[in-house]
């Protein structure tokens, strides 16, 4: 396959890193037939010493190829191209066979009860979507708070404006230009978290009965809150490479009223994927052409593992129509409560709900993060949780590949910690989980994150937390799957 050295040009005459050219390559091959489907390719020390490449450079491309549906891992094995090409993970049905027309959020008892279960701190963490508290610097913020409270001893006790501190969001601005966002300070109207500014996106934007277009699988607690709105759910596949199907969605438009579309477009949660930016500008503009508001949970943005941050859809957003949400829960402190919300042309409506549902955020948080945000050191925080999430994501995507069951697919997130594993179809996700459960760990099974009957062999991992309890857990995990196949 010949030598590789420095980077090429792509077709546009942008640079090309080096495992893009050494993913091209290789794809290459698989489509001219060279290596077929079911045959091993090339082992990543094998390769690196053909191309002469980084071990990195080359795991960077096999994540690339196998997030576009090209190659699969095996434990124990290698990678091989994928068996079917034609159709992976559904993204290339046609968007008819791929659509699901809407429905009533009818959860019932049963997600209750394995969202209780999985907030049971006694088992292993493997199911929870909480950052790891250990990572998270709580002396820092908890002595900031203390001396910003005394600072501002009058305002911190006094009710604030349902926008929230303009300090704070003066730093939020400042720093959406990382996601390719120019925003103004009266812009931003601060939130009790992320969730909060989400369900009010939802609010401002709909009407009980009307559907509200989403990837799926879907986070749970967004099925809660259209489930107590009393709206539809309109499920869009999506796979861990490129997030929701574009072309089902537009389909979806032709054959429905949508009033909403809710997307988590960088490090998805459950699937940890990220949408390119090609498919975010033009989610954007379909969904301008039809007048419908993009809200968008940007909560995991903060984490990318590579040196850039993603940028967020609401940069490609030139009517207003994109409800722009996040918050510090999953970077600072997800018990301080503080959000925000970039509503666009629902700002005033927005303003209104808050106030008419909680008054405002409390102040002091707010305080402590305007705080840390100018002067704390945001920026060599995130660069550290990011290093630590990465090497994390990469110890349970190895030890699931060493002890799961033969056919298992597992995302390769580039930021985040979750993860979301394909078992073999006879492993059953529901049973998995209850007898994880009376092993003491906890996890996340796929039912929890649809309407329908979907995803009954997947579950979602959390890599938020590695150790050697944290390993054994997984062996068991694939113990037990190993046993239903």
């Amino acid at each position: 396959m010949g030598t590789m050295n420095g980077t090429g040009q792509g077709e546009s005459g942008s640079v090309r890193h080096r495992y893009e050219e050494v993913a091209a390559r290789l794809g290459a091959m698989i489509a001219n037939g060279t290596y077929r489907p079911g045959e091993r390719v090339p082992s990543v020390r094998g390769l690196s010493r053909q191309l002469r490449v980084s071990i990195n450079t080359v795991l960077q491309s096999y994540a690339h190829l196998e997030n576009a549906g090209l190659i699969e891992a095996k434990p124990q094995s290698g990678y091989y191209v994928r068996a079917s090409l034609s159709t992976p993970e559904g993204e290339a049905q046609k968007p008819a066979a791929a659509y699901h027309p809407p429905s009533d959020v009818v959860l019932g008892e049963e997600p209750l009860r394995v969202m209780h279960a999985l907030a049971d701190s006694s088992l292993v963490p493997l199911g929870r979507g909480a950052p790891n508290p250990d990572l998270l610097p709580a002396e820092k913020l908890n002595r900031m708070l203390a001396v910003e409270s005394r600072r501002f001893r009058s305002q911190s006790l006094a009710y604030g404006s349902a926008q929230g501190l303009r300090k704070l969001r003066l730093q939020i601005a400042k720093r959406a230009i990382t996601a390719g966002c120019t925003l103004e300070p009266e812009e931003i109207v601060i939130t009790s978290g992320c969730v909060e500014a989400v369900t009010l996106a939802l609010q401002a934007a709909c009407r009980p009965g009307d559907t509200v277009a989403i990837a799926s699988p879907v986070y749970y607690t967004f099925l809660n809150s259209i489930q107590w709105m009393g709206l539809k759910v309109l499920e869009i596949p999506a796979t861990p490479g490129e997030g929701m199907s574009l072309d089902v969605l537009a389909y979806a438009i032709e054959q429905t009223p949508i009033r909403a579309c809710l997307t988590i477009a960088n490090f998805n949660n459950p699937l940890g994927s990220v949408m390119p930016d090609e498919k975010k500008r033009e989610l954007v503009r379909l969904l301008a052409r039809h007048d419908i508001p993009l809200i968008e949970d940007d909560v995991y943005g903060d984490l990318a593992f590579g040196p850039a941050r993603p940028s967020a859809t609401k940069a490609y957003d030139e009517k207003g129509l994109v409800l722009y949400c996040s918050s510090f829960s999953k970077t600072l402190a997800p018990g301080y409560r503080v959000g925000w919300i970039v509503p666009g042309r629902f700002r005033q409506r927005i303003e209104y709900l808050k106030s008419l549902f909680n008054i405002a955020t409390a102040t002091p948080p707010q305080l402590a993060i305007a705080e840390f945000l100018a002067n704390g050191g945001y920026d060599h925080h995130l660069r550290t949780l990011r290093r630590i999430y990465a090497r994390q994501v990469g110890q349970v995507r190895d030890a699931i590949c060493r002890s799961f069951p033969a056919g298992t697919r597992v995302s390769r997130p580039d930021g985040g910690f979750v993860l979301w594993v394909e078992m073999p179809e006879e492993v059953d996700a529901m049973r998995l989980f209850e007898e994880a459960l009376r092993e003491g760990i906890g996890i996340a099974p796929g039912p929890l994150f649809t309407t329908g009957n979907r995803f009954g062999n997947c579950i979602r991992v959390s890599a938020a937390f590695w150790s050697e309890r944290i390993e054994r857990a997984l062996a068991t995990l694939g113990e037990l799957a190993h046993a239903m196949t």
